[in-house]
């Protein structure tokens, strides 16, 4: 009996610590896929305000313009 108790328990842990790794694992995917997401919002925030100092050169200029 004592046997089958500690086969059992010895099997609960080893699910238990395989358990415990496949989270961690997923942690570190879901924070890497984040950080990628991040990233791209970081280009797309600099790509609109490269677009936007373009614009705001382009009608200060026009306005130059228009004043002489």
């Amino acid at each position: 009996m004592k046997k089958i108790v500690l086969s059992v328990l010895a099997l609960v842990f080893t699910f238990a610590v395989t358990s415990c790794r496949d989270a961690e694992k997923k942690a570190d995917e879901n924070m890497e896929e984040e950080a990628e997401m991040i990233l791209e919002e970081i280009e797309d925030m600099e790509e609109e305000a490269e677009y936007l100092e373009e614009a705001a050169d382009d009608a200060s200029e026009e306005a130059a313009a228009d004043l002489q």
